[in-house]
């Protein structure tokens, strides 16, 4: 492939974690009417609107949707981009509009996106929801499917950052997943359709991030999106955005899974992809989770008054939407004498006593824990990450 990283394209005005239908809107509204084709769709639980975007003129059909679950956003913020990077008209956005049509619906959950929540207003996740279709949102999603029949469709999220490539060292900072269509999870034709094509952007997505791209377990479920469309015969791709280090706010993960949906573009517009090459897709690793966002290693704690054991100390962030604006809220998820998993930020104690600021109370599994003493040092562990 012949499509070089950048982030030339970024649409500065979507910003951070949370992006909510009123962030889109305008950026909607001005997308240039001779090349993209602006409609609603259909209303969500509360009866906001989703919003449908076509651009492209060819044969090959693809259907992609961002933001079913509505925390998570890095592929919406993504989409526009690759929108901006369309309307500039390189060679490989030409020929992606020449022998592509993209079906495209950026924030499937509306709801969910406001109150920044991975289910919709109605409490239900619509993952969960492709079989049955029981949520307005899901029935928006699959009647369109149902309409265009595509070649192939692109399903976007986030993983946690409990993520590994591999049970490894090694970041899962994107993932992948050819659904299965059965419960023995049997190699289809459809099936194979969707693994050469992850493998062909595997290969490329290997020069930007060498080894840390993961894939997800196949696990039949019929009731998740993907398994149905895969069912119906529509060779269907699960991405998912996770880490990368330091990046808490998926600005450069945000990078990395629009230069991944670009290169599938490319390979659909430009090639026959080969269902007999999906080989290659089982060399990408399976994730792991070896991975919490904070580990405190070798830390003096006070287990009773006469009582201490050296520990380290596992925490991950609870994201929490306060007055509009996210936190990421430290929980402690383990104590043992030793965390096997790696922590995004290792932190050293030394064999200090760890201790709450301002209490005498211990520190105890499931606590919240924004800050700690390491005898004498305050440490911080709460950020907004803004």
């Amino acid at each position: 492939m012949s499509i070089t990283f950048s982030n030339t394209y970024k649409v500065k005005s979507l910003h951070g974690r949370y992006i909510c239908l009123e962030d889109i809107l305008p950026l909607m509204e001005n997308l240039p009417s001779k090349l993209f084709e602006l409609s609603v769709i259909g209303y969500s639980h509360q009866d906001r609107p989703i919003h449908y975007i076509r651009v492209g003129n060819g044969a090959k059909k693809v259907v992609i949707w961002s933001q079913m679950h509505g925390n998570e956003t890095s592929t919406t913020r993504a989409l526009f981009d690759i929108f901006q990077w369309l309307q500039k008209g390189s060679r490989q956005a030409k020929e992606i509009l020449e022998h592509c049509t993209l079906h495209i619906i950026p924030m499937l959950n509306p709801d969910g996106a406001f109150y920044y929540t991975r289910l919709n207003a109605n409490s239900k996740d619509l993952n969960r929801d492709a079989h049955l279709q029981t949520q307005k949102e899901i029935k928006v999603l699959c009647d369109l499917v149902k309409q265009i029949q595509p070649d192939f469709a692109f399903n976007l999220h986030e993983q946690r950052t409990i993520f590994s490539a591999g049970n490894t060292n090694k970041i899962a900072t994107l993932s992948f997943l050819a659904p299965s269509e059965n419960e023995q999870r049997d190699i289809t034709p459809c099936r194979k359709k969707a693994m050469a094509l992850i493998a062909e952007i595997n290969k490329d997505l290997q020069n930007i991030l060498p080894e840390q791209i993961g894939r997800y377990d196949d696990s039949f479920n019929i009731n998740c999106t993907g398994d149905t469309f895969t069912v119906l015969g529509i060779p269907t791709l699960l991405f998912e955005v996770g880490h990368f280090a330091g990046d808490y706010t998926r600005e450069l993960c945000r990078d990395f899974v629009g230069h991944a949906i670009k290169l599938g573009l490319y390979a659909i517009a430009t090639s026959s992809i080969s269902a007999e090459a999906y080989q290659p897709y089982f060399d990408i690793p399976q994730n792991g989770k070896c991975f919490n966002d904070i580990v405190i290693r070798q830390a003096l704690l006070k287990v009773s008054d006469k009582e201490t054991r050296v520990v380290d100390i596992a925490l991950q962030f609870e994201e929490k939407l306060i007055a509009r604006k996210l936190r990421f809220i430290p929980k402690v998820v383990a104590i043992s004498d030793e965390v096997s998993n790696y922590g995004h930020l290792e932190i050293q104690a030394n064999k200090r006593l760890i201790s709450l600021e301002g209490s005498p109370d211990a520190i105890t599994l499931n606590m919240v824990l924004p800050s700690c003493y390491l005898a004498d040092e305050l440490v911080v562990l709460q950020s907004d990450f803004l």
